[in-house]
């Protein structure tokens, strides 16, 4: 596509996922950084995602944590949403923080610690019922460190169970997006390691079960632009978790380690029809030493831009050096592509939707940073250990 009032149009309609979690305070294993102004409940984490919305006019859904953003109403917590012009995104599973999980949740070989995990799934589609959510996303950490410490198959076997049920207990127009990750906290094996194992599982579950590409969950060098053509053309790639990596699961920024690796992803995301299909695009980030909302607003213009120049790629042009066998020509269509400064297009798309071409300085401009700091004094901040 490179029409630019088609392409104008696809980026007014891109919609980028925003998680409380990102909100909140984060660290690494060794220290969690606290920061004034953050968010002491789900409450006060739609209101910052509702600035996010107001300065970039694609953000208008906020994902959740359970137990992490766990309130007694969850219709009145979807009606606060509504009232700051957002709705409540997709529900985010915890069967990773109890001691019951050590040796794993679903995959435990214990079946009453299966029960408990099981249980919470099921909790999770009743908050999804109660918000109007329509996805369910599961991430279990569950796997072993040492040869022998348990029977791998025996541990596929318990997870297609737990899927299955948690699969049955879906309502219509409900999808289940089955995450994976390559490695940690578990070292010798990970019970849902790569794309592959969760396609199988989404394959024999049924047409709501969908997978979830989280961009820092693979082995270093992975072709990641490759399991999204693949899982588009199956039509089963569900979500995205974004963020950026340099050696492991980082959670940094999206597009801070490899902007041309986020540009391919979205390439493939563009040609597969993933715009239009129902994929969501959330992030899934940690900010530790950066403030939460610039570095919110700064991620969901990052997806923007690499979209934009997703969208530029001539694929007739493409498509004639492909055909032709023209390597170097093939190349060169998606570098031009790559290489435009989608910036100022961004601008006049922001304009037109009526927000301030930059996002960022008008954030700055606006004074929510100053007021969060004080008026968010006392009670017990959002965060890792909250």
């Amino acid at each position: 596509m490179s029409d630019v009032p088609a392409v104008k149009a696809a980026l007014k309609s891109q919609a980028v996922e925003t998680p409380s979690w990102a909100y909140g305070n984060s660290g690494t294993r060794f220290k969690v950084f606290a920061q004034p102004g953050v968010p002491r409940s789900p409450q006060e984490k739609l209101d910052d995602a509702a600035q996010v919305h107001a300065f970039t006019g694609v953000a208008p859904t906020v994902a959740l944590h359970i137990p992490w953003d766990t309130v007694e109403d969850y219709g009145a917590l979807a009606k606060y949403a509504e009232e700051r012009g957002l709705k409540l995104g997709a529900i985010n599973s915890n069967v990773f923080q109890d001691d019951d999980y050590k040796l794993g949740s679903v995959t435990h070989p214990d079946p009453a610690v299966r029960r408990k995990a099981l249980g919470h799934l099921l909790e999770c589609v009743d908050i999804m019922d109660a918000t109007g959510s329509r996805d369910l996303k599961l991430w279990f950490s569950d796997g072993t460190n040492y040869p022998g410490q348990d029977d791998i198959a025996a541990r596929q076997d318990r997870l297609a169970e737990a899927l299955s049920a948690v699969y049955e207990r879906l309502g219509e127009g409900r999808r289940m997006l089955l995450e994976y990750k390559f490695f940690e906290p578990a070292f010798y094996t990970t019970d849902v390691p790569d794309w592959g194992t969760a396609y199988a599982h989404c394959l024999k579950l049924g047409p709501k079960a969908q997978v979830c590409v989280d961009t820092g969950h693979h082995a270093p060098g992975t072709n990641i632009e490759f399991i999204v053509a693949l899982l588009l053309r199956e039509k089963k790639l569900g979500a995205f978790d974004f963020n950026s990596r340099f050696y492991a699961d980082d959670d940094l920024m999206v597009g801070a380690a490899d902007p041309f690796q986020l540009f391919r992803i979205m390439y493939e995301v563009v040609r597969g029809g993933g715009l239009t299909s129902g994929v969501a695009f959330m992030l899934d980030q940690c900010h530790n030493i950066e403030p939460k909302i610039p570095a919110i607003i700064r991620s969901v213009m990052n997806v923007q831009e690499a979209t934009a120049k997703a969208l530029l790629v001539d694929r007739d042009a493409l498509a004639a050096t492909q055909r032709e066998g023209d390597v170097l020509g093939a190349n060169a269509v998606l570098m031009d592509a790559y290489n435009t400064d989608v910036r100022p297009l961004l601008a006049e798309v922001r304009e037109e939707l009526g927000i301030d071409p930059d996002p960022m300085a008008a954030y700055r401009a606006s004074g929510w940073a100053e007021r969060i700091v004080a008026e968010r004094v006392g009670g017990q901040q959002a965060g890792w250990g909250a």
